[in-house]
């Protein structure tokens, strides 16, 4: 074979070479995109309630699942150091706030949801439950003493440092919860807000009137 021919020859066989390399790269790097394409999380949206519609402005962070679940039956202490479950305020529209002294935004929203309490102090059917989670007795004693310039606000103490872990907000701080009158978890909020503010009164007077009795009817009738 003259050597023109060869020369030929092997210019052939290398673009035969280069075209196969090419369409196996090629066919790998479709392979492994398709696998990360398939390996990428897929995220689906989280249902939320009718509640939703209260998520603006101040509360646009607000969480509203649309499956409910009842409120832990964790164990927690009043200010005379009795056991107290959320159950036992079933019937009524809860507000949880989970709240320490060392949370700086903890502190700095307590005048709001004292507040509120006051707006709302007419009508028994609102429970505003702060609940001190500082792990030792000394700063228990120094949340009486920041709770006792908040009236009308209550002390309730939970020294394991639990409850933030119990709920959706799975221990950040601040917390807050709405339980509806059956103590389902209605919304949950994580850090400060305006807790008088125009957009929780709405908030609160959803769940006020879900399950309310008629206007004038008679109690037990």
């Amino acid at each position: 074979m003259s050597g023109s021919r060869k020369a030929i020859w092997a210019v052939v066989g290398a673009l035969v070479l280069f075209s196969t390399l090419a369409g196996a790269g090629g066919l790998a790097m479709s392979l492994y995109a398709n696998h990360r394409q398939k390996a990428q999380p897929q995220t689906t949206p989280v249902a939320k309630s009718d509640l939703a519609r209260f998520a603006v402005g101040p509360l646009a962070s607000l969480e509203t699942p649309s499956e409910l679940k009842t409120a832990p039956e964790y164990m927690f202490r009043d200010r005379n150091d009795t056991a107290v479950r959320f159950s036992t305020f079933e019937g009524k529209v809860v507000v949880v706030n989970l709240w320490a002294m060392w949370c700086a935004p903890c502190r700095t929203e307590m005048p709001t949801l004292a507040q509120l309490a006051r707006s709302y102090q007419r009508n028994e059917d609102l429970i505003v439950l702060p609940i001190n989670v500082d792990a030792s007795p000394d700063a228990l004693a120094d949340a009486k003493s920041f709770i006792d310039v908040h009236e009308p606000l209550p002390l309730y103490s939970d020294l394991k440092f639990q409850l933030p872990f119990e709920f959706p907000g799975k221990g950040k701080m601040p917390q807050t919860i709405f339980l509806d009158r059956e103590g389902r978890i209605r919304a949950t909020f994580s850090g400060e807000a305006d807790w008088n503010s125009p957009e929780a009164h709405a908030l609160i007077d959803a769940l006020l009137a879900e399950g309310a009795p008629p206007v004038g009817a008679t109690p037990g009738a």
